[in-house]
């Protein structure tokens, strides 16, 4: 009996070791990928943009906090952070998705390199109030931290569509178009997009979790 349970602690401790190392070869040596239009699915790109292949970062804008506040760029500046697109009434993904992010931010949760910004896509209906009231489902404390924010349809549609790439690029933000996305974007201290999530998969959030500490060790 014995020697059946060292050959399987043997076995384990070899299974785990390669693990290991071809983790570390494939991927933990390697830096993050710097995505811009061109590298990513065409689907998800404006037909002006497909053919840039450098220097994409995310543009300006002003939008409006669960505490009333103005964020714009200059909120972010200096730090990594993870954007989403969700909306309060949503019964269907975004528990999910906010959930999953909410594990991220309480695991970053005392990193001031770390934000978060969730912007809502039907900004018509998310007030302030309303946002503030979805931060605290979540026990969101920090806002400073996490931004979920409202403002202009069209400039949240253009962001998502233009600047993150986290849905189809087909739309104007007009009253009859409406985006729902469970990507996650992480962007780093210079406004590029470093990846793409699926918010409602725990590998991907636990992925997500390792990239913010790779990213953290390129500063």
């Amino acid at each position: 009996m014995k020697q059946v349970l060292v050959r399987f602690l043997v076995l384990f401790l070899l299974v785990f070791t390669g693990a290991f190392i071809v983790y570390l070869t494939l991927y933990a040596d390697k830096p993050l990928p710097i995505y811009n239009p061109s590298d990513i699915n065409p689907k998800l790109v404006d037909e002006s943009m497909r053919g840039v292949i450098n220097n994409h970062t995310i543009g300006d804008f002003s939008l409006t906090n669960q505490l009333g506040q103005t964020v714009t760029p200059a909120n972010f500046k200096g730090k990594i952070y993870v954007a989403s697109f969700i909306f309060t009434t949503c019964e269907g993904m975004c528990p999910a998705m906010t959930g999953n992010m909410a594990g991220v931010y309480n695991h970053f949760i005392n990193d001031d390199d770390v934000m978060f910004i969730s912007h809502s896509v039907t900004p018509e209906i998310d007030s302030v109030p309303a946002l503030y009231k979805f931060a605290q489902k979540y026990r969101i404390e920090k806002h400073d931290k996490w931004h979920f924010t409202t403002g202009s349809k069209k400039q949240i549609y253009e962001l998502a569509r233009k600047h993150y790439f986290a849905v189809e690029s087909t739309g104007d933000g007009g009253p009859e178009d409406f985006i729902h996305t469970e990507n996650f974007v992480l962007i780093d201290k210079e406004k590029r997009i470093r990846g793409f999530y699926e918010g409602t998969n725990y590998d991907e959030i636990d992925r997500l979790k390792l990239d913010i500490e790779k990213l953290k060790n390129e500063y």
